[in-house]
């Protein structure tokens, strides 16, 4: 599919992390300790993705410890998004509004995840471990930014997506464009930066107009790619949300000039960037040590994000075509505790 694709405009170099085939290896063991891949089926295409290469490419200049991190916030972002775009939860919300509040449980302080013989979603006995590997790195204001970002993803993609789903309801560009950054949880991402890092960016940063400007241009071009690289694969799935589909829909564009529009506004966010980028970085020259770390995190973000999705066969609409049904290669277990399914045990890294 990519030689069909128009090209996508991308100034910053490709990289990728030396730690990459270690994080693989972690990662095979922390989905199978917390039970977030185990079928067969399931296992084959998480292999597949190549999501050490993912992280790697988005996170280039990581340590291991912090690429392990992430790669496990990624891994458990894209399989909670695969149940909730791909499968027939992300059209019943009412079975994941439990799993959702247990969610929130945990980020929120209140209690520390799933008791010792407690059966569990393995989202939630993921999360705990998650939640409590990165939050002794994270300073409190972050902590609620964060907990503000994922909260919103959940609830999002849980609400409003399912909502429209159930309904048959197209939303606008525009709505969709707003509420995109959330449904395809790029802010929890970005956040990560700041771990990764090591920096802590104060408020005055986070409200400023043109740091707010770069951030969500560069969260628009992920996600706006995204949607160009997915588009295909999704409408085997019969998914509507999605840009190139939603310009079709209310423009009446054919396919290829849907998605030739769509890669000129992911050109015109990418220059919107590098001017709000000049423009910080001119203006708070005191600010360059955490400045320039937390760009170049949003640079290698729209960079690796792209690499990655031109070469895993993830957005491949055989992929998914050659099962009869989603259900072939999703694991409800990750969402919903299923009867003939006992939690694996939950833990650390690996």
């Amino acid at each position: 599919m990519e030689s069909e694709l128009p090209d996508i405009y991308c100034p910053f170099p490709r990289r990728s992390n030396p730690h990459v085939a270690h994080t693989r290896e972690h990662l095979d063991v922390w989905t199978r300790r917390t039970g977030l891949v185990h079928r067969e089926s399931a296992r084959k295409r998480f292999e597949q993705a190549d999501f050490g290469a993912f992280v790697g490419m988005v996170h280039p200049t990581a340590d291991s410890e912090h690429l392990d991190l992430v790669a496990d916030w990624f891994v458990w972002l894209f399989l909670v998004d695969d149940q909730l775009d791909d499968g027939h939860l992300g059209r019943s919300p009412e079975r994941v509004r439990h799993v959702v509040e247990r969610m929130r449980t945990v980020i929120e302080g209140g209690a520390p995840g799933p008791l010792p013989d407690e059966e569990a979603p393995a989202a939630l006995v993921a999360l705990a471990d998650l939640w409590e590997r990165t939050i002794p790195r994270a300073a409190p204001h972050w902590r609620a930014r964060f907990t503000w970002h994922l909260m919103t993803y959940l609830t999002t993609a849980t609400t409003w997506e399912a909502g429209n789903r159930a309904d048959g309801i197209v939303p606008s560009e525009a709505t969709y464009i707003a509420k995109r950054r959330h449904t395809g949880a790029i802010h929890v991402c970005m956040d990560l930066i700041e771990i990764v890092a090591g920096i802590g960016a104060p408020e005055s940063v986070h409200n400023d107009a043109r740091f707010i400007t770069a951030l969500e241009a560069a969260c628009n071009v992920v996600c706006w790619a995204n949607d160009v690289y997915s588009y295909e694969k999704e409408q085997v799935l019969g998914e509507i949300h999605n840009l190139v589909h939603l310009v079709r829909h209310h423009r009446g564009y054919g396919e290829r000039q849907a998605l030739e529009h769509v890669c000129a506004e992911i050109a015109d966010e990418t220059r919107r960037f590098l001017v709000a980028e000049a423009e910080l970085l001119g203006l708070y020259p005191e600010l360059a040590g955490l400045l320039v770390p937390y760009l170049d995190g949003m640079r290698s973000w729209m960079r690796g994000n792209l690499d990655w999705s031109r070469q895993t066969p993830r957005y491949n609409p055989a992929d998914v075509s050659q099962y009869t049904e989603p259900g072939a290669y999703l694991e409800e277990s990750v969402l919903v505790v299923s009867p003939d399914h006992a939690r694996l045990g939950a833990g650390g890294s690996g």
